[in-house]
């Protein structure tokens, strides 16, 4: 397994999902306003995955089962998939507290080519105010 944190291009909001081996979805947290609550909520999916109380379950209209994992405090960490039945939601919620806490951590911002790109710039720009690098 391995958590992702990625930017939504339309709302600029940064998110964090976990992904199952056959990179499947298993988990997805809500929009943070910077990367570090992203980061921050990873911490957190890792702190209480092991806590079962932390898991609230419910089942949709269309008898789909699905799970939030909630910190502490009650507010939700993350929202899993929807899945036929709920022993197979309860596998997933297994599978999370069995590996989230060794997950690896995959930084899909760093990885876009238009954020490499601006990354370059600002730091080109950064060594040019700083050197004083005249006719640039």
């Amino acid at each position: 397994m391995k958590f992702e944190i990625f930017q939504s291009e339309s709302s600029g909001k940064f998110y964090f999902r976990l992904k199952s081996r056959n990179g499947q979805v298993i988990l997805q947290s809500q929009g943070y306003e910077a990367k570090s609550g992203a980061q921050n909520g990873i911490a957190s999916v890792t702190k209480n995955c092991r806590d079962t109380s932390c898991y609230e379950t419910k089942q949709a209209s269309n008898g789909k089962w699905h799970f939030n994992l909630k910190s502490t405090n009650g507010q939700v960490i993350g929202s899993s998939q929807m899945y036929a039945s709920a022993s197979t939601m309860k596998a997933g919620m297994e599978a999370i507290q069995r590996v989230a806490p060794i997950a690896r951590l995959v930084d899909l911002f760093a990885k876009r080519p238009q954020v490499q790109e601006r990354l370059t710039s600002q730091i080109a720009d950064a060594l040019v105010e700083h050197l004083h690098v005249q006719g640039a």
